[in-house]
């Protein structure tokens, strides 16, 4: 099975599949694109992923994007470990859990939405870093509401991590790139230090990939 992933090392959505890929024990090469510096707007690019967004996941000729549908695939063409619960309401719950990260809080601190505040409404540096540092925040208060209706045993949905999981450590590394403390949310520091102390975890955050390293100078 051969399996390519064209992502980025500081991307979130790359992180989660990343995630995804090393719980199945699916190996995957990734190819870096760098979105910081608009990379994903070249034509050789647009020709694989006309969103010009990453990851772009591509196994065995077919292309998919968006990293919950690939994580969605990868629980279809393995079933096991599986990342989604079979039960329908655990399942929807998973999905909950993963969508808030995916599409509530992520999107409104990526690249795209920070070059255009900066554009549009001429945010400095320090706006766009309080801008980050806010949503970021209401994410991890967020996920803290959620865990205290159902604590963490030690995973979201139980003994083990899935879907769930990786979305509320994404939220995490999103911290960790703002520098911002936990204290407030033990309950998600709790959740993502069992996360984080699975090699799939740790080796899928962006400080441990090789972009990051030769990025780490001017970043």
């Amino acid at each position: 099975m051969s399996i390519q992933v064209y992502g980025f090392w500081r991307s979130i959505a790359s992180f989660r599949v990343r995630v995804a890929l090393r719980l199945k024990g699916l190996p995957f090469e990734e190819i870096p694109i760098d979105i910081l510096s608009g990379e994903q707007f070249n034509p050789g690019y647009d020709a694989v992923n006309p969103e010009h967004v990453v990851p772009t996941f591509i196994h065995d000729g077919q292309s998919l994007f968006q990293s919950m549908a690939i994580i969605e695939y990868l629980d279809d063409i393995q079933s096991e470990p599986r990342l989604l619960p079979r039960d329908a309401k655990e399942r929807a719950y998973a999905r909950s859990l993963a969508l808030m990260n995916i599409a509530d809080a992520h999107p409104l601190v990526v690249p795209r939405v920070r070059n255009h505040l900066a554009k549009a409404f001429g945010a400095d540096a320090k706006a766009i870093e309080n801008w980050g540092k806010h949503w970021t925040t209401e994410g991890l208060a967020t996920y803290e509401r959620l865990l205290a209706r159902r604590a963490p045993a030690p995973f979201a949905l139980g003994t083990e991590p899935g879907l769930a999981d990786i979305c509320i450590a994404g939220q995490v590394v999103g911290a960790h790139f703002l520098k911002l403390e936990l204290g407030a949310y033990p309950l998600v520091a709790g959740l993502a230090g069992h996360c984080f102390k699975m090699p799939e975890f740790a080796t899928s955050h962006p400080f441990e990939q090789p972009g990051y390293k030769t990025a780490g100078a001017h970043h």
